[in-house]
């Protein structure tokens, strides 16, 4: 027992084989290289508490293999080095109340394999990542109670955490509408997730977990997600322009081919049964007889051409080079 002796190292005068070492209340230097106690490899129990070690070194208790109980209360300890520990393969109990830790390096559990009981009360942890929470669930007891918890959507994985252990005691200090609220007792909407839930109310947590962990971390449609409407548009206005065309063609040819067949009939100047020649030769006949060329002028040759005409055209008329364009543009209009 040397607690409160204001020591700076620890006393060379005791034997090498102690098992039990309290050196608390003290000014113990930390060496920046090399272990803390070389000359007691049996130690089973060490009390550092309430001394000023500020930064533990790397390896600092490298030769404590056979060390069970670790205590580090009340150190200022802001910071732990990812090797602090190594070597401590065989550490049940580890104590670091009271000190400024503000977040926990994942490596510096990695040694403690055989690790009981963890006490990280009253630091300044405002909040734990998901990792650490997993190395934690191999230690059976962890006190995290009196930390300036932030409540926000961060917190999920630690509220989730506390409620598998049943741990209520642990509150949150912020923010202002949530502080003294235990932790554990808080829901995904309490902490800032407002994600729409998409099940009942009568669904288990871990199926909650399950859903609200899959849509946070998948990822966000990009533009390739949403590029197949942009597509389909292309393909519908690719479509109708090629059917305008088409229909632009179609007209065209329609327009052309009606207006080669449409027929006028030309006014009718000849009798019921008579012909235009019939017509001539009987004028001809009662000019002479009975001088009806007062009664009958002579009608000009403009006149004959369209008596003439009765404004159809007979098929014999046209000719093998002129049916054959009509021909061509008749099977262009049936294969479009």
């Amino acid at each position: 027992d040397c607690n409160g002796k204001s020591l700076l190292h620890a006393p060379s005068s005791l034997p090498s084989n102690i098992t039990d070492l309290d050196l608390s209340f003290n000014s113990l230097v930390v060496p920046r290289h090399g272990t803390l106690l070389m000359d007691f490899p049996s130690l089973r129990s060490l009390n550092l508490s309430s001394n000023a070690l500020l930064v533990l070194s790397p390896a600092v208790f490298s030769n404590l293999g056979a060390l069970r109980l670790l205590d580090l209360s009340s150190c200022s300890i802001a910071y732990l080095h990812t090797d602090a520990f190594k070597g401590l393969g065989n550490l049940h109990t580890l104590l670091l109340r009271n000190n400024s830790l503000q977040e926990l390096e994942v490596p510096f559990f990695l040694p403690l394999k055989a690790l009981l009981y963890l006490d990280l009360q009253h630091n300044a942890l405002v909040s734990v990542d998901t990792l650490s929470l997993q190395l934690m669930e191999a230690v059976p007891q962890v006190r995290l109670e009196g930390n300036p918890w932030v409540c926000d959507c961060s917190a999920r994985s630690l509220q989730q955490w506390l409620q598998r252990r049943q741990a209520v005691q642990v509150t949150c200090a912020s923010p202002p509408e949530l502080r003294g609220s235990a932790v554990a007792a808080l829901d995904s909407q309490d902490l800032g997730c407002w994600m729409k839930q998409r099940f009942p109310r009568g669904v288990s947590t871990a199926q909650q977990i399950t859903v609200t962990l899959s849509n946070t971390t998948t990822p966000p449609a990009g533009k390739g997600g949403r590029s197949w409407p942009y597509l389909v548009g292309f393909l519908v206005a690719a479509i109708g322009i090629s059917i305008l065309i088409a229909l632009a063609a179609k007209c065209k040819l329609f327009h052309k081919n009606f207006a080669s067949y449409r027929h006028r009939p030309l006014p009718e100047t000849s009798s019921i049964g008579g012909s235009p020649m019939e017509d001539s030769s009987s004028w001809d006949r009662d000019s002479s007889g009975q001088g009806a060329s007062k009664n009958h002028p002579m009608p000009d040759a403009g006149h004959l051409q369209a008596e003439d005409d009765d404004g159809f055209i007979e098929d014999n008329y046209i000719q093998p080079s002129e049916q054959l364009p009509e021909e061509e543009e008749r099977e262009l209009h049936l294969s479009i």
